[in-house]
């Protein structure tokens, strides 16, 4: 995600600020139009789905520190 920052940045200054404003705004909107086309059902399930995820997500990483102290309990 860093080099997808700055390779937005390096060519920054190459894009004028009115149409970035342009840009983010159009995106927002069609966020927003997306949402609207989705039923709530369905915003719902997404909601739950990606905090499935996250948690998936923290049991690994909670599982990979765990035997990261065991090994240096060992050493």
């Amino acid at each position: 995600m860093a080099e997808k920052t700055n390779e937005h940045k390096m060519h920054e200054h190459h894009i004028p600020p009115e149409v970035r404003e342009h840009f983010h705004a159009a995106r927002q909107e069609m966020r927003k139009s997306f949402e609207g086309m989705m039923p709530p059902e369905f915003r719902e399930h997404r909601r739950k789905a990606h905090r499935e995820m996250l948690l998936g997500w923290r049991s690994m990483i909670d599982s990979a520190l765990q035997r990261m102290d065991n090994t240096e309990k060992k050493a």
